[in-house]
């Protein structure tokens, strides 16, 4: 997501989408939506490409969401979104901002961002398509909501992809359930020659940091600090358990895992090279060929998933004329129908028709799970954006130990509150 879908030079060019009626013809102009999403270096796919096709199809002739797709990782489209601000060049409808706590909450104290709770409490078919946890998730604590929501949670949960045949090598027959047995077909699998855990290092960490913190949420007091918004300290029990997990996890998994970004993490997963990933149900779409029958899904152990809704909020610049904000609520009011439609049409249709995977999904999001806060929706943007990337690489090779790894990252906060 990343570089300007259309700069403000050529928004203004095309009329940045206002609807004009002219005397002459009493014709009214196609309003058009600015927008930029991703391309998935690893599969090339269009990340969004049926939502927005679906939406401008419907809209024909009313609203166009026109995107420029762009071949970045998500954590080089976040900071492009900042620089974007400071030019006034960001798109009509941007993703992602809930992932930047900070940038998001100064998109709000600088009147960037569009409260849109009023057009959800006046449509009252849209509020009704909203589970009440998702829509809790995107609000504030005053009532306004500055990310648009998806329909369910369904879709937001993480845990652990694994490959069955690598799991059958080492002759386990299903994920473990408890962290006790986690560690022991770790070791199981290495003794039979294969990799267990495909990692990285770069970017939050987002690999590693999912097993890491569903590790420490198994307790109650590390559950509880998974909730807290900006910790005020990592250099305690909560802070040297979650180091020392990560620096365990990197036990098991390949050579490669140190410096590369998660892109290097699936592709290790989807030639085989590791048997486990963590990672979110919109994987399940990225499933190579070939490999549908062999990729399982499981909860963590100690049946957890990790999710924020919230971080599926999207939002609406409001830089932009209100004839393009009033089409970017409807797009983004499309959006959550389309969510809803696809939890229907997957949770009812008949299981023989999905992949393992797939079923397994709907069993996890069904079995009463615990809920595990997604920690990039909870920690500092600078311990995320700057620090983790340095400090992990250190404590995995023994540069630094778990006690100088908190402190590492209550430095972060320390430099994250002189910068508010």
């Amino acid at each position: 997501m990343g570089a300007l879908c259309l700069s403000m030079a050529a928004s203004l060019a095309a009329g940045c989408g206002v609807k004009e009626t002219t005397e002459e013809s009493g014709a009214t102009e196609e309003v058009v939506i600015p927008m930029i999403l991703t391309v998935d270096s690893t599969t090339g796919n269009r990340n969004e490409e049926k939502l927005i096709e679906a939406f401008n199809e419907e809209y024909q002739g009313i609203y166009r969401v026109d995107v420029e797709w762009i071949v970045e990782t998500e954590e080089e489209y976040r900071q492009n979104l900042k620089r974007r601000n400071v030019t006034d060049e960001l798109p009509a409808v941007i993703t992602d901002l809930s992932m930047l706590p900070s940038f998001y909450r100064m998109m709000i104290q600088d009147g960037r961002i569009e409260d849109i709770s009023s057009y959800i409490e006046e449509d009252q078919e849209w509020a009704d398509m909203i589970e009440p946890v998702v829509l809790e998730g995107c609000s504030e604590p005053s009532g306004e909501v500055y990310l648009a929501p998806i329909s369910t949670a369904a879709f937001s949960c993480s845990g652990v992809f694994w490959n069955q045949e690598l799991f059958e090598r080492a002759g386990i027959e299903t994920f473990p359930e408890t962290w006790e047995e986690f560690w022991y077909c770790c070791e199981r699998l290495e003794n039979y020659g294969v990799t267990p855990l495909a990692l990285h290092t770069e970017g939050t960490g987002w690999a590693p940091m999912l097993l890491a913190t569903a590790e420490l949420a198994d307790s109650e007091a590390g559950a509880d600090f998974m909730k807290e918004l900006y910790p005020e300290s990592y250099q305690n029990e909560n802070g040297l358990r979650l180091a020392n997990t990560l620096d365990r996890l990197f036990d098991y998994t390949t050579d490669d895992a140190l410096h590369v970004d998660f892109d290097v993490a699936y592709t290790n997963f989807f030639t085989g090279n590791a048997a486990m990933i963590p990672n979110g149900y919109w994987m399940i779409d990225q499933i190579p060929e070939g490999w549908k029958d062999k990729v399982r899904f499981a909860p963590f152990p100690g049946n957890k998933l990790i999710s924020s809704p919230e971080t599926f909020g999207w939002s609406i610049v409001s830089s932009y004329s209100d004839e393009v904000k009033e089409g970017a609520v409807e797009f983004l009011k499309f959006r959550t129908r389309m969510n809803q439609a696809e939890k229907e049409e997957m949770f009812n249709q008949n299981a023989r028709g999905l992949s393992p995977a797939e079923r397994d999904y709907i069993q996890a999001y069904q079995g009463n799970p615990q809920i595990v806060p997604n920690y990039q929706v909870k920690w500092n943007s600078i311990l995320q954006e700057e620090i983790l990337g340095e400090i992990l690489p250190e404590l995995v090779q023994g540069k630094i130990t778990a006690e100088e790894f908190t402190r590492k990252e209550d430095e972060s906060i320390q430099k994250f509150e002189e910068e508010q």
